[in-house]
């Protein structure tokens, strides 16, 4: 069981250090991950194909609000992808687009 000390500014400042660390080194493993995924023209295209099912590339407007908060969730997903591929490798962005259109 954990004693949790509200005068223990000291843990206290530490925990959190602590998690600002391990955030941080999250962040550093997703962004090498996508530099990898990307770095293969098979990677390129599997992403490709996830960010045209999440809708990134369509309007997900639809006369039924659940069908179209559906797609906003589908299309959140693919927009938090693309913008993990223009943090982290930008320039791989046209490439994969031009391969898509070959």
């Amino acid at each position: 069981m954990t004693h949790y000390d509200p005068l223990d500014t000291d843990s206290q400042d530490k925990a959190r250090v602590d998690s600002r660390t391990r955030d941080k080194l999250a962040q550093q493993n997703e962004a090498e991950d996508v530099k990898w995924l990307m770095s293969s023209k098979r990677g390129r295209r599997i992403v490709w194909r996830v960010l045209d099912r999440a809708g990134v590339y369509r309007l997900s407007f639809n006369t039924n609000a659940m069908t179209m908060a559906f797609a906003e969730g589908a299309r959140n997903e693919g927009l938090r992808m693309l913008s993990m591929i223009h943090a982290a490798c930008p320039e791989m962005y046209p490439l994969m687009q031009k391969e898509a259109t070959e």
